[in-house]
């Protein structure tokens, strides 16, 4: 069966690994096998904060789709750049898939990460500073994990979720 080739924006921290080149040939390579085209934030020639912003959110406005790395970074939640990305492709009505490696709550993952505190006096879980931390039973805060569609697992099985051709 013929599928659409689309254009994927990749969101997530990749870029700021330290195998960055190498983690976006092989993001091109799935997105090509599952008959898509990788928009990658790294392959932009601009060097500025401003430039690198507005670049991007203008590959988002070109994308069919954005596929978020929306694993924990530098803490307990996903990347804030990620976010915003995510919002603003959402705000645009495109379809959005994220990925998780982990299957866990956010307590769960908190806990994890940081240690969970006894309970408040109201029965609620707090973390380590003593703030109420949501608990809908949620991989992620409800802002990301109701409206964006969620896999565990990593970029190829996200892929999966695009409509795309059976790929690796």
């Amino acid at each position: 069966k013929h599928r659409i080739p689309m254009k994927i924006y990749l969101a997530g921290p990749d870029v700021f690994r330290p195998d960055a080149e190498t983690w976006a040939d092989e993001a091109r390579r799935l997105c090509r096998e599952c008959g898509h085209q990788a928009l990658v934030p790294l392959d932009g020639v601009e060097t500025t904060a401003p430039g690198i912003y507005h670049a991007n959110i203008e590959l988002i406005r070109s994308a069919d789709a954005v596929v978020a790395n929306l694993n924990p970074f530098r803490g307990c939640e996903p990347d804030s750049g990620t976010c915003v990305e995510v919002g603003f492709a959402l705000a645009l009505d495109k379809p959005v898939i994220g990925y998780l490696a982990r299957a866990e709550t956010t307590v769960e993952r908190v806990d994890r990460v940081q240690g969970v505190a006894p309970e408040s006096r109201t029965g609620r879980a707090v973390d380590s500073a003593g703030l109420h931390i949501e608990d809908f039973g949620l991989p992620l805060n409800l802002m990301l994990a109701v409206p964006v569609r969620l896999v565990i697992g990593g970029l190829a099985d996200a892929l999966q979720l695009t409509g795309a051709r059976e790929c690796a």
